[in-house]
């Protein structure tokens, strides 16, 4: 069992395309460099191999590197990110391999695989079978999350104001990027706690964006402030519930959320974070600054 409020954090779809605010280069030297000021030991970057070859991530190769080299870790997320939804057993699983072929034997590696969009097969639970029995065969963990916060949402909303050319207020972005994800962690424990009675290692899902490169500091210092402590990657997969398989009739998301859904436990709340439209309803008179109707 865990003690306290821990939690690890981890980083999806690297390397990522263009943000709005910073250079590939900036944003990965920043998000290193928050998270060495923070202290934290280890972090864990899932990798997506088959974006290397896209024009607008140049360089990615180099910036995973950094990454590395830095103490943090690099897990599969796929080669090409498909939805598994959308694509048969066999070749979602040639996908896996592809991408392990190109992590395998790589400073940082583990064998962990985050499925994209956390979609672990739906209501197909043939092909969620297929796959569970296809990443044992393989020694490859599912790298779940247990809390996420739809960073990739508010980071897809600076894009879009950034293309129309409008200005952004970056004091109150932030405040919506750090109040989004601290409400989807403590949303996530409190519902892990109700459902298997303590705090278990947290992952948090960030994606490797501009937000987070701009704010990771002000989210570190939050964590810290509310209690929580920033554990390794490694660490928190040791947790007891690595080794869950929840049965649950639609196979995506958090596991903190399947893990509930599968004991009958109800969420007290439910957080503004989990209906995006709220998300963009701050987003526009917060930080646009736009009102409706105006």
């Amino acid at each position: 069992a865990t003690a306290g409020k821990q939690v690890a954090l981890s980083f999806d779809d690297i390397p990522r395309s263009a943000g709005a605010f910073l250079t590939h280069e900036e944003r990965t030297a920043k998000i290193i460099e928050s998270l060495r000021l923070a202290m934290v030991e280890q972090a864990v970057f899932f990798v997506n191999p088959g974006s290397l070859k896209q024009k607008d991530r140049s360089g990615g190769e180099s910036r995973i590197l950094a990454y590395v080299n830095a103490g943090h870790l690099i897990a599969n997320h796929s080669y090409t990110h498909p939805s598994l939804t959308s694509v048969t057993a066999d070749a979602y699983l040639a996908d896996i391999d592809a991408a392990e072929a190109w992590l395998k034997g790589r400073k940082g590696y583990r064998p962990w695989f985050r499925f994209p969009y956390l979609n672990e097969g739906g209501i197909d639970k043939e092909k969620r079978d297929a796959i569970r029995s296809g990443l044992k065969a393989r020694g490859l963990m599912n790298g779940y999350v247990t809390a996420d916060g739809s960073d990739w949402h508010l980071e897809q909303l600076t894009l879009d104001a950034k293309a129309a050319g409008k200005a952004m207020d970056l004091v109150q972005l932030k405040q919506l990027y750090v109040a989004s994800q601290m409400s989807a962690l403590e949303y996530h424990d409190q519902l892990a706690r109700d459902t298997i009675g303590r705090s278990p290692a947290h992952v948090l899902l960030l994606h490797e964006t501009d937000l987070a490169a701009l704010f990771l500091p002000d989210l570190l210092a939050e964590l810290k402030r509310s209690g929580w402590s920033v554990i390794a990657a490694d660490k928190a997969y040791r947790d007891p519930i690595s080794k869950a398989m929840p049965d649950v009739p639609n196979a995506r998301g958090t596991l903190a959320g399947s893990m509930a859904w599968e004991k009958g436990v109800k969420p007290r709340a439910y957080p503004f974070w989990m209906d995006t439209s709220l998300i963009s309803a701050a987003f526009k008179e917060r930080v646009l600054k736009e009102m409706d109707g105006k």
